[in-house]
């Protein structure tokens, strides 16, 4: 029998590895994978910085002695100039070539999805999502 590796192994590996497919996939659409998650959370409606920040928390670099934690701003910031956002009094929102874009991203997004997820079954994949947000909770997680 060969040695099994802990979990965090395997969370790690599979995090850096998502990442780095998601990277060259949307790369080459001209956008990030933290640009494609603002898209994702705005697709749904406007939404304030402080509600972006919030539903990327997990993904942006926490505040160091060093330097203080990313925001959201930072990502928009092409996305405004792209005209795929604006800016609004009350936060952000995509535009028409926004949604657009978005909709191109999204097909393209869930083949990627669906080629990490090969040879699991929903009910594996419900099974890991479950276990893994009961550990988050475990360890403090209250999102």
């Amino acid at each position: 029998m060969t040695d099994t590796r802990p979990i965090g192994f395997w969370l790690k590996l599979v995090d850096r590895l998502i990442d780095e497919q998601f990277a060259r996939t949307l790369e080459e659409h001209g956008v990030t994978r933290r640009q494609w998650q603002l898209m994702n959370v705005l697709a749904n409606g406007p939404a304030s910085v402080e509600q972006l920040d919030a539903d990327l928390a997990p993904f942006l670099q926490a505040a160091t002695d060093d330097s203080p934690a990313e925001t959201s701003v930072e990502h928009l910031t092409e996305l405004i100039e792209s005209a795929w956002v604006d800016a609004t009094p009350t936060g952000y929102e995509l535009t028409e070539r926004g949604r657009s874009s978005f909709a191109r991203l999204e097909a393209v997004v869930a083949e990627q999805r669906t080629v990490i997820t090969t040879g699991v079954s929903e009910d594996e994949y419900g099974a890991t999502v479950r276990v893994l947000e009961r550990m988050a909770q475990n360890l403090g997680y209250t999102g």
